[in-house]
């Protein structure tokens, strides 16, 4: 840019050729506007002041013009390319985030569905060491034989077919008579709840006031030997459980079920002792056959047992509190033990 003067030589209308110590060039146009194309490939704009040949002008290269064309296209190319590759990486980065959250989701799930089965586990340890806390109603056979009929009974009700069932037996029961006791304990099965839990039973007794219970724990059916929890990041943990571990909630569950055993027995018969044998199935080193051997054996007094508080107890140290032969150690569990029988 810059203020200078000219000569030109006019060679046709609006063209002129002119002359200078850096070649000639052709310019183009009116006087004070015109375009002028130099032999090396420049062109320049000049605005003038007509009659001073004075001008302003401008020069381009025509080669960086269309160089600077093709750059531009090329930028803009550029530009759409990282356009295309912003979106696409956008896109990248939301099916990234879409993936996360169905991993997150997925891990949620199999997290809850994992605290259900801790939950059942640890509910079903909780039911095997409280079997002595349910039991079945008390049947007043005095007021049976009298025809006074509970206030909660409902005539034609299912309960009061059952009332009326159990009342044909209750002169029988009133004079002792034993055969009956078993022919009530067939008919109600007051036992059969506890074979959810593997377990079976015998009855026998030749008294009015005593009734004899024979209970198979079947422990290694009833009793698990793992643990579950529930790890910091949801996952279960599943261990072996310690001897320790293991035989405690054994005699727990032995103990609970005698106790309920004879809270049973005490609510269905008018008995005042309930003597109660745990036996178990193990294997005779000796004869290499498995044997039944008792390993606790105890005497249930029903006053004794109706004074406790069944919801607070410890079954292992209640069953203890009774009239009881026990062998047992924490680490090795029970040995055989004598039954205690009837005197």
């Amino acid at each position: 840019m810059g203020l200078c003067f000219r000569k030109s030589i006019t060679i046709a209308p609006g063209v002129k050729l002119n002359l200078s110590k850096s070649g000639p060039s052709v310019s183009f146009g009116k006087n004070g506007l015109r375009e002028t194309i130099s032999a090396t490939g420049k062109s320049t704009t000049s605005i003038g002041i007509p009659g001073t040949g004075v001008y302003y002008k401008k020069q381009l290269s025509l080669k960086n013009l269309f160089g600077k064309k093709d750059k531009d296209k090329a930028e803009k190319a550029d530009k759409g390319g990282k356009t295309s590759k912003t979106a696409a990486a956008k896109a990248d980065v939301s099916a990234k985030e879409q993936e996360a959250q169905a991993k997150a989701r997925e891990r949620a799930a199999l997290t809850e569905e994992n605290k259900a089965k801790v939950a059942e586990y640890e509910a079903y340890v909780a039911a095997i060491k409280s079997v002595h806390k349910a039991t079945d109603g008390y049947i007043d056979w005095e007021a049976l034989n009298k025809g006074r009929i509970p206030g909660n009974l409902v005539p034609g009700s299912e309960e009061y077919k059952q009332w009326e069932d159990l009342k044909r037996f209750s002169d029988r029961v009133i004079a002792g008579d034993v055969d009956s006791y078993f022919e009530i304990i067939a008919e109600v099965k007051p036992y059969d709840d506890l074979l959810d839990y593997g377990s079976s039973f015998e009855v026998g007794t030749d008294r009015r006031d005593v009734l004899e219970v024979e209970f198979n724990v079947k422990s290694e059916e009833v009793v698990p030997k793992t643990e579950l929890s529930l790890k910091a990041n949801g996952d279960i943990s599943e261990k072996e459980m310690s001897k320790t571990n293991y035989y405690s909630l054994v005699q727990d569950y032995i103990c609970s079920t005698m106790i309920r055993v004879a809270r049973d027995s005490f609510a269905l018969l008018p008995v005042d002792k309930v003597y109660v044998h745990a036996v178990d199935t193990i294997l005779n080193t000796a004869t290499g056959h498995d044997t039944e051997i008792t390993i606790v054996s105890a005497k249930f007094e029903r006053n004794q047992l109706l004074s406790l508080n069944m919801e607070m107890i410890d079954p292992s140290d209640a069953v203890g509190g009774f009239e009881c032969n026990m062998k047992f150690a924490k680490t090795t569990g029970f040995k055989a033990v004598e039954r205690i029988l009837p005197e």
